[in-house]
């Protein structure tokens, strides 16, 4: 199975009064690796990456967030040098995957988190499954759930 490590830039608003990447600044982050990973742009070639998704108005599926966790484990510090954000996926349900991250900080893994996302068709608002040619963009994709330190069923 494979990780994908996508490289998001920090911006000076990603910083907090101590010099760390703010903890909401850090789901933006997320979400930016995760639209490079799945969205296809006008200049893409065409499934790149498993990026077979079209964004922008008039695509024909949206994705809404149904859940997302994240454990901060330890501070990101500001740096020009871009995050190197571990993505991969858990889980692929009939409408719905579970894209898990680990981005490394300066002494191991700073930030673990997943996102439980859902494809839904824009003109109806319902999910929509998973088509047979998301399923193989992705397949390479999946591996085990990222592990959290402390788990929220205690």
């Amino acid at each position: 199975m494979t990780r994908l490590t996508v490289p998001v830039r920090l911006r000076w608003s990603d910083i907090d009064g101590y010099g760390h990447v703010n903890n909401a600044a850090v789901l933006t982050l997320l979400e930016e690796a995760r639209i490079a990973v799945f969205w296809a742009g006008a200049d893409d070639d065409a499934g790149a990456g498993g990026r077979i998704l079209a964004s922008g108005p008039g695509a024909d599926t949206a994705t809404f967030i149904a859940h997302q966790e994240i454990e901060y484990a330890a501070p990101l510090e500001y740096s020009t040098t871009p995050l190197q954000v571990e993505l991969w996926l858990a889980r692929m349900g009939g409408a719905s995957l579970d894209v898990c991250y680990e981005v490394p900080g300066a002494q191991g893994v700073a930030v673990r988190a997943m996102t439980t996302l859902v494809l839904v068709d824009p003109a109806t608002g319902r999910p929509r499954r998973i088509t047979a040619e998301e399923r193989a963009a992705w397949a390479h994709l999946v591996e085990e759930p990222v592990r959290f330190r402390r788990s929220l069923s205690r």
